[in-house]
């Protein structure tokens, strides 16, 4: 069970994290940023079609993105957030500046989407003494540079050790392994080669019985794998997906989320455990 604010999140079966893009210039093109009747729609359509959370993201994190000002970020985020108080899922929100995150938690996010897996000086006392989930994602670098030759010896074995390391100073903090979640942060410092190495070997990040995160749904993993466009990479996301539940992955951040649950429901009526997504 994750506790996430005031939900408690089962994770007998997987469960899909619906985007809602709330910047200018989101890579996969449905960025929605100053239209909040738009992202609304497009949030309230995710959770009807079986979205279990959303996560709200107001600044770009796609690879050679500049930093957006704290105050843009919270003018772009809080009355979306502020809207959907009362949707009936919890809402998280992706950002790393602890003023930001202070600010969501006050208007009823009940999860922290972290790209910087609260490295940031001042995160962890943001987090610490509320009841949010708290996703620690892996990024080598920032967004800004990350894709300038990534090397690692072993990316399994270096992003292992760095979420072992950011869970214990997590639990250091005073925060509960019940609210953790992990992200190997597919794309985020990565070449293909490294990508494909995760998912592969997925299982050796496991730790703990802490729940994974997987954000796979359009990257430009597929389209080098698949010679598509962003807009033509349905199929190599459900692949993806499915691939990344197989081995172990609890949350899938998607775009897609209406067809990502068609997809879970054939898989698990066949090879999963447990009732339907959705």
């Amino acid at each position: 069970m994750l506790r996430c604010g005031r939900f408690q999140l089962p994770l007998t079966r997987p469960l899909l994290m619906g985007i809602v893009n709330l910047t200018p210039d989101s890579f996969s093109g449905d960025g929605l940023a100053g239209d909040t009747a738009r992202a609304l729609a497009q949030a309230r359509r995710q959770i009807d079609v079986g979205a279990d959370l959303l996560d709200l993201g107001a600044e770009s994190s796609r690879p050679g993105a500049v930093p957006t000002p704290e105050d843009q970020e919270l003018e772009r985020l809080l009355p979306v957030l502020e809207a959907l108080a009362d949707c009936g899922v919890p809402i998280s929100v992706d950002t790393y500046k602890p003023a930001v995150m202070r600010a969501a938690l006050a208007h009823g996010a009940s999860m922290i989407n972290d790209i910087h897996a609260l490295r940031m000086p001042g995160a962890l006392a943001a987090v610490v003494d509320s009841d949010c989930a708290i996703c620690l994602m892996h990024m080598r670098g920032a967004p800004l540079t990350m894709q300038d030759r990534p090397a690692y010896r072993d990316v399994v074995v270096e992003v292992r050790s760095f979420l072992d390391d950011r869970v214990a100073a997590a639990r250091a903090a005073g925060i509960g392994s019940d609210r953790l979640v992990l992200d190997p942060g597919f794309g985020f410092g990565k070449t293909l080669e490294h990508n494909l190495a995760l998912l592969r070997r997925l299982p050796e990040l496991s730790f703990d019985g802490l729940p994974m995160l997987a954000g796979i749904s359009r990257k430009s993993m597929l389209g080098t794998l698949t010679g598509q466009p962003v807009d033509r990479r349905l199929a190599a996301s459900l692949a993806a997906a499915l691939l990344a539940v197989q081995r172990g992955v609890q949350i899938l951040r998607v775009h897609d989320v209406a067809e990502t649950r068609d997809a879970l429901a054939v898989w698990q009526a066949l090879d999963g455990e447990g009732p339907p997504a959705g």
